[in-house]
Parts: C-alpha cells; structure tokens; sequence
C-alpha cells in the first residue's frame, strides 16, 4: 500500500492511497472473468486501504459516534479483468465543504497497467442514532485541517 499526498489547484491537498488486490476465485464468472458486482468491493477494498493509511477508516469514524453510509456510486467499466490477475486500486480523496466524503477510484489491471474501470463513491455521516447529519462532524473537520492543510 503506498500513500501520495500532493496539492491541486484549488490549494487544498490531494490524498491518495495505492493499494493491489488479487482477483480472487470467487469473484469470478463461468467464463474466469470478474463479474461487475464485485468492481464495488474493489472500491471497497480501496476505502478500506485509504482508512488504514489515513486515519478515517471506519472503525476511527465508529468511535466519533458515526458511521459513513454510501448514498452514491458508480463505475465505469473499461476492460475485462480475468482471475490469476491482480488489480491496483487508487483511490483519491476529493475535497468537499459539506459533511460528505467523497472518493475517486482508479482500477488497473497490474500485469499490463490497463485502466478496467474507475468511479466515485459518496458517504454521507450518520450518528449512531441513525440520524443523517447535515452539519461537518467535528472530528471530520480536525481531520480535514490535519492532512488537507486547509
């Protein structure tokens, strides 16, 4: 796993996290090829990498009294992806003022560095009262001011 930090336009710090994955067996079709539900855990996998090497995984949010439900996805699948390979995951933290978190991923397929798909995913917070939170948690905040050098 390898983390990149680097400053983009806007002057906030970009936040990424590089992680490979070997397609497993179960995650495979009839056919060897990874079937399109699973590219979901990939992003998964990325989040959970990105948490690891960033202090915001989701047991750091748990013990903030919140957790961090998905309200969006998607993905764009490029290229097949077959077992026996492995992926590489990027996953870039996209910088938001509202009480979301939003990633960017990047999938390649690491033999061959070929783009197989790439997404956005975002996490609203959600007391453990299961009630939505519309205002930056505090916690959120001092960990944006931390790494994003805002």
């Amino acid at each position: 796993m390898e983390a990149l930090s680097h400053m983009n336009k806007t002057n906030f710090q970009t936040l990424s996290n590089t992680t490979v994955v070997p397609v497993r067996f179960s995650e495979v079709d009839a056919l060897g090829i990874v079937w399109h539900g699973h590219y979901l855990k990939f992003f998964e996998d990325g989040r959970e990498a990105f948490g690891r090497a960033y202090e915001l995984g989701y047991l750091d949010v748990y013990k903030n009294n919140f957790a961090t439900p998905l309200v969006k996805i998607n993905v764009d699948f490029k290229k097949i992806v077959k077992y026996g390979d492995s992926v590489k995951i990027i996953t870039t933290y996209i910088h938001s003022p509202a009480a979301k978190i939003i990633f960017k991923y990047e999938v390649y397929r690491e033999s061959d560095g070929e783009l197989v798909a790439s997404g956005e995913s975002t996490q609203v917070f959600m007391n453990l009262e299961h009630e939505l939170y519309i205002v930056v948690p505090d916690f959120f905040e001092k960990w944006k001011q931390k790494n994003l050098e805002i």
